[in-house]
Order: structure tokens, then sequence, then C-alpha cells
């Protein structure tokens, strides 16, 4: 494991650049792209306490270089916006079939990556799809923006949804994400790198006091250990 201590209390842009060129050191290139990914280990958090736990969105800089796949839950009046933006569409006139299929929702949450719901019709897509999509932290969710009104212009909120990503840790004190592949330039992942670290801070109680390790590493390569 290659170690790197940053020589600020809080971790710069700076800082996060040279952390990643520690990272192309540490990381011999491979066959493949590899995915970068960051974990973060937390301490001194009461995850019976509701403001101890996390879970909100982060829109990235850069996309990840993963392709995020859509779905819209829409009315009638949303169909032909949904198609044009969306990867999938399932309109209400199909929520009776889905309802008579649990598999195909399965299949459904495994498949795409967001939801996007027309508001007019969220009691709807919560009584069909709730039970399935809820434990798997898919409905729709109004904090990533996702729950619509009639009307909405869909392709913005679909190029938004490209570059974002949920910080979540409600049971375990640990976060653990994609920030970007090894094809991308270092400005990039650095960007990245930092921006989720300083919106995690912001969300802690004791903000840097409840970090107590971080890593950074290819999906192959050596974890480089960020002392913050």
């Amino acid at each position: 494991m290659f170690n790197y201590a940053c020589r600020r209390a809080k971790m710069d842009k700076k800082d996060a650049l040279d952390v990643i060129k520690k990272l192309r050191e540490a990381s011999p290139k491979r066959k493949f792209v590899q995915a970068v990914d960051l974990i973060v280990n937390l301490q001194d958090l009461d995850f019976k306490k509701p403001e101890h736990q996390l879970d909100f969105y982060v829109v990235l800089p850069h996309n990840t270089g993963k392709k995020k796949k859509i779905a819209a839950f829409v009315d009638v009046d949303m169909i032909e916006e949904a198609k044009a933006a969306c990867d999938v569409v399932i309109p209400l006139l199909q929520f009776e079939d889905y309802a008579k299929d649990k598999k195909r929702i399965k299949k459904l949450a495994k498949q795409n990556d967001y939801f996007i719901a027309q508001s007019t019709i969220m009691s709807k897509i919560a009584a069909t799809f709730g039970r399935i999509l809820g434990p798997k932290n898919k409905m729709p969710n109004p904090k990533a923006g996702c729950v619509i009104a009639p009307k909405t212009n869909i392709k913005p909120l679909y190029d938004k949804l490209q570059k974002t990503i949920r910080i979540l840790a409600r049971n375990k004190p640990l976060v653990q994400l994609c920030i970007g592949r090894e094809d991308m330039v270092d400005e990039q992942l650095a960007d990245n790198l930092f921006t989720v670290y300083d919106q995690l801070i912001h969300h802690l109680p004791k903000e840097k006091n409840n970090l107590k390790s971080i890593f950074i590493k290819t999906t192959m390569g050596k974890a480089v250990k960020v002392e913050v």
C-alpha cells in the first residue's frame, strides 16, 4: 500500500492532483481500462441518530466514464418527451402489467441506475414499484431532482444525472464509490476527488474529524492511503 500524506489541514485541489499522480505510480497498466475508486472509512458516528446518517447526492465536475442508464415513469402526456431523453420509459398504462410480474420489476431495477418520476403519478409509482425499488435505493428521489413536474424538459436532468453520484452511509461507517476511470486526465480525476471530499466533510457532524482513513485505487492497483 502506498502512503501519501496531504500537507494541509484539509485537502485542496493541488493536494488532490498530487494524490492522482501518486495513484498513477502505484497502478501498473492493465489490458483493460480500470475504474478509479474512492474508499472512505468513517469514525465517531452513531447511526441511530438521523443527523449522523449520510444520504446525499453530488454532481461531479466530470463524467465518471461509465454511462448511467436512466428510466422514466410518466403519464401519457410526457411519453414522447421521456422517449427522446431517457433509456427506458415506463408509461402509467403499463403499471398493471408490471404489478403482476415482480421479476420484471427486479430486472428493471438491476438494469437502470436512476429513475425519474412524473410528480402527478408518484403515489401510483410507489404502490406498484416501491416494495422492490425502495430497498434497492432506486426509488425516484427528490434530492437528486428525479421527481419532476409535468411538461418538464427531461434532457438537462438526464445529462446532470450522468455526473451524479450518491453518497450513502446509514448502517456502516464506510463510503465506497467510483470517481472516474484511469483514461481520464489527472485534472479531471483530481476535480472529482476534491468535489467528493469537500461535499463529504460538509455533511459530517464533525467534518474532517469524522474521517478515519481515505484510500484511492484503481481496479487492480495498489491502494494509495491519503492522510487528511
